[in-house]
């Protein structure tokens, strides 16, 4: 294919679209139950949780269904963790990929974090519908700020991811002491704006809901916008170092 009569506009746009393909071939079809996994992983946590909540008997956390609460809170979570943990690990599993002088690392990252965004909702679409068969009201009371949250933490999902796949490039000791960081706690490394996040999904809900009273969702954009800047820009320092590592 002649790419010297395309623009680089159109260039990347071809490129992005051939990643997404095979991000998305990759994660649905990686192994005979990978495509359950996406779904089960998620729904797994929520059982676990709602036994808990059952046998505490427990029926609604600040003034919202619990079940609901724990759902939310689960797929939101999930949409901000799958998509760094997929960003981060983006450059090395497509490095063969960059003998293709179109494809930049940079171009992985993105591509998987818009894939990862993708299947979560794929999954919050379908999770959300087995609770509305049994019974339980899944319409958000403010759908806007809905969608406004979730952007936010799929965007600080891939801040995170952007300067992570660089760090751990560059400095492979990184990986290992970031996977050492149990959950939730490694929420803390970026002074927990995914709290934010998840209270926010929360409210638009319901808009009795308790939320915490420090909650903002200007500060969760700060520190998406913030951690977006600098893995971007890390990608431009350290591009060829990247592709010759």
């Amino acid at each position: 294919m002649n790419f010297s009569s395309r623009s680089p506009f159109a260039v990347t746009c071809s490129t992005w679209w051939a990643l997404l393909l095979r991000e998305t071939v990759n994660r649905i079809a990686a192994g005979r139950a990978a495509w359950v996994w996406i779904l089960a992983e998620p729904l797994a946590h929520v059982l676990f949780m709602m036994f808990m909540f059952t046998v505490v008997r427990l029926r609604t956390i600040g003034g919202i269904d619990a079940v609901i609460w724990l759902m939310i809170g689960m797929v939101s979570f999930f949409l901000f963790r799958r998509t760094a943990t997929q960003c981060m690990n983006a450059v090395s599993a497509n490095r063969a990929l960059f003998t293709y002088r179109q494809v930049k690392p940079v171009d992985t990252v993105l591509v998987r974090g818009m894939t990862e965004g993708f299947l979560m909702i794929l999954v919050t679409i379908i999770l959300f519908a087995g609770l509305a068969l049994f019974g339980h009201n899944i319409v958000p009371a403010d759908p806007l700020a809905l969608l406004v949250a979730m952007l936010g933490l799929w965007l600080t999902g891939l801040g995170f991811g952007l300067m992570a796949s660089v760090a751990i490039e560059l400095i492979p000791e990184i990986s290992k002491v970031l996977g050492a960081v149990p959950e939730p706690y490694r929420g803390w490394l970026l002074f927990n704006p995914v709290a934010h996040g998840l209270e926010a999904c929360r409210l638009a809900f319901a808009p009795y809901y308790h939320a915490i009273p420090e909650l903002s969702v200007g500060y969760l954009y700060f520190c998406a916008l913030v951690m977006l800047f600098f893995g971007l820009a890390l990608h431009v320092r350290f591009a060829n170092r990247l592709v010759m590592q």
